[in-house]
């Protein structure tokens, strides 16, 4: 990789480039940042043969914290941008897709891959937990406007404020499976009292304590910009920023508790502060454009991954598809449509909020973290780096062409 530093730079370079010109892209065809990023990463990936093969397996330290650095600006950046108080009426169809529709996807493809990919037990909730996340980042162009723009239907607000959560919620899972992948490991059987250990840590102590951290840390920093002896002063929007991501991280970390549900409760607590000051424009404007060029990055590098699995013949069997298709097209929706039940909403927003959940950056830092704890085999872990792959590839083709399309057809959607 080092030896084409200065060629991998230019195609980095190329791909801001696409971001740059998007706006004028888009006026031309129906397409997303992503799905040009991407498409050009993998042409680059099949053609530049002299680029020694990017190995998840070999990289998977770096995967994790490249990712993990993308996840959370997209965090800090969604708490920003949402302008709907916490009342239950408007955040229940969040709190169903938390509840309901993510633990169907968990489970559901867990049996899929046990079944169908005969993975280990603990491999398939790994693979379940990943997959299950609407993500953050790539879903940033259905997700709500910038602060106090009035860009805010119940569709983007929904999917905005779970892409938010359940990147954080999803971790229990996760830890779950590489729990019973370590009790495997040195030969232990995961029984009842490991559950109820994993349950009572993993699940509540580290989402309680995640949400607790979030909202001090929210709350005192905006405490400290908003107060009378700062107010005025010109305070730079991207040490906030970045501050209040780290010190939310950072705590909650500390804590042993989960850093990205604390990184988008800090950024929603801050924003609960001084709604309507335009300084929360600032804040966002700062994390969407340090987002969109981590992603950037991020994209490129995963398209050329794909290329030079394409090149490589790295062997896709019909399972695979079909797996990522059932996936997107049924268990995601149904899910999400069993969650919305009973709802006022109309069917144009349910159709809209159950099948916009997007598949991306997010799945491949779970699926990096998980791995990198040594406890999984490595035909598992093939396994689930193929399938995670091809399920983000289609989900960014696929939504990259349907997203607006829907959203347009709901009722609440703006009118430009």
């Amino acid at each position: 990789m080092l030896d084409n530093y200065n060629l991998f730079l230019l195609i980095c370079g190329t791909a801001f480039l696409f971001g740059a010109l998007f706006p004028v892209i888009k006026k031309f065809a129906p397409i997303s940042l992503p799905m040009i990023q991407v498409t050009f990463g993998l042409i680059m990936g099949y053609w530049w043969t002299s680029l020694s093969f990017l190995n998840p397996l070999e990289s998977g330290v770096i995967i994790e914290k490249l990712t993990e650095i993308v996840v959370l600006v997209s965090l800090v950046g969604a708490g920003i941008k949402i302008d709907t108080p916490l009342t239950w009426k408007a955040w229940q169809p969040t709190l169903r897709l938390l509840l309901i529709t993510m633990p169907i996807g968990i489970f559901a493809m867990a049996f899929l891959g046990y079944y169908a990919f005969g993975l280990s037990m603990a491999a398939a909730i790994l693979l379940g937990a990943c997959l299950a996340p609407t993500d953050p980042v790539l879903a940033a162009s259905i997700q709500v406007g910038p602060p106090n723009t009035g860009n805010e239907d119940t569709p983007r607000f929904t999917l905005t404020s779970e892409a938010g959560l359940n990147d954080g919620l999803a971790f229990p899972f996760v830890y779950l499976a590489i729990k019973m992948a370590e009790a495997h490991q040195n030969g232990l059987r995961f029984d009842g009292k490991q559950l109820w250990a994993w349950f009572t840590h993993d699940v509540l102590w580290q989402i309680g304590m995640g949400v607790f951290i979030g909202v001090a840390v929210g709350k005192l920093l905006a405490k400290i910009i908003f107060s009378n002896r700062i107010k005025g002063t010109a305070i730079s929007q991207s040490y906030v920023v970045i501050a209040l991501t780290l010190l939310a991280y950072g705590f909650a970390e500390f804590a042993n508790s989960y850093g990205f549900i604390a990184v988008f409760v800090a950024a929603f607590a801050f924003r609960r502060s001084e709604t309507e000051h335009h300084y929360h424009e600032k804040l966002h404007d700062f994390a969407e454009q340090s987002e969109g060029l981590l992603m950037s990055l991020v994209l490129v590098t995963f398209g050329i991954f794909i290329g030079q699995g394409l090149q490589l013949d790295i062997e896709l069997t019909w399972r695979v598809y079909i797996v990522s298709f059932i996936f997107l097209f049924l268990i995601r929706p149904i899910g999400g449509f069993i969650a919305l039940t009973g709802l006022k909403l109309p069917f144009a927003e349910k159709n809209a909020i159950a099948v916009l959940g997007i598949r991306g950056i997010g799945t491949l830092y779970y699926l990096s973290y998980a791995l990198n704890q040594n406890f999984f085999a490595e035909s598992d872990a093939i396994k689930l780096w193929i399938v995670c792959s091809i399920v983000i590839l289609i989900s960014i083709f696929i939504h990259g062409l349907t997203a607006q399309k829907l959203l347009q057809l709901t009722p609440s959607s703006p009118k430009n």
